[in-house]
């Protein structure tokens, strides 16, 4: 089995690392109820999608 020559610095470690983090989902008011939704979706409290009723 390999084994890595040299121990890897906590500075390449971390930059490796960056794209590992979470981030929050966008969420937008829906014009319609004005309540929460993610962004390009239907809202799921009154089911409409641009200002048109889907469900």
């Amino acid at each position: 089995m390999a084994v890595p020559a040299r121990r890897v610095s906590s500075t390449r470690r971390d930059k490796r690392r960056t794209h590992d983090k979470l981030k929050a989902p966008t969420v937008v008011v829906c014009p319609e109820c004005g309540q929460l939704k993610l962004s390009h979706r239907v809202c799921k409290h009154c089911g409409s999608y641009d200002g048109v009723k889907v469900k």
